[in-house]
């Protein structure tokens, strides 16, 4: 089994400390940093998310594998900037405003990164001006969620205020979490539905391909 190889099966198991020894191993070895992302990485999160859609994994797998991926991107991204490596694009995340929960919005955001997304994480309670001001002309796609019923109309809101601001044509946005579905997706103009992490990552390839 080759470097990279391992390091898919590896991150999947959600090992840490030797994801890190093998990204660091692949890295003496001479491999180029883009390589060690695309061949073992994001094949190494795509299993994840292949195998949380199949049933075969849940949230806490999902968790162990997006946090080693993590670990191992701390070591990468140096030497990916060092490259003059590209991000697959720059995502503007947040719970919306009055909403308190961050584990699903989380694990979005270690799922992008393991597409290679560059995250802008404004975190929980935003307020659809701080996703407007985090908007500039790198920013590919806004990201939100809500999980209580009671928070979901600022979704809405965000969207409007993104309109006002003459913004609206140069995003996509993507909404998820417990309080919404593709109907209310739909209904308030989001582009896409993201039923879960596994699924808000694929989205975002597809919304940038």
């Amino acid at each position: 089994m080759s470097s990279l190889e391992t390091i898919v099966q590896v991150l999947q198991q959600g090992d840490r400390d030797q994801v890190r020894r093998l990204v660091e191993e692949a890295l003496d070895q001479g491999i180029e940093p883009e390589t060690i992302l695309k061949s073992g990485l994001i094949l190494g999160m795509d299993a994840v998310g292949a195998k949380f859609e199949a049933g075969e994994f849940f949230i806490p797998h999902m968790l162990l594998a997006a946090r080693a991926m993590h670990v191992a991107l701390e070591v990468l991204k140096p030497r990916l900037a060092e490259s003059g490596a590209e991000p697959a694009g720059r995502v503007v995340l947040g719970t919306v405003k009055g909403d308190l929960h961050d584990i699903g919005k989380n694990l979005v955001a270690m799922m992008l990164e393991g597409k290679g997304f560059e995250v802008v994480d404004l975190g929980m309670d935003a307020a659809p001006e701080a996703f407007v001001q985090a908007i500039d002309d790198s920013i590919r796609i806004v990201a939100m969620s809500a999980l209580l019923s009671t928070t979901a109309p600022f979704l809405k809101e965000t969207i409007e205020a993104i309109e006002r601001a003459g913004l609206r044509d140069r995003v996509r946005i993507m909404v998820g979490g417990g309080a919404v579905t593709q109907n209310y997706a739909d209904a308030i103009g989001a582009d896409a539905y993201g039923r879960d992490a596994a699924a808000a990552a694929r989205l975002a390839v597809d919304m940038v391909a």
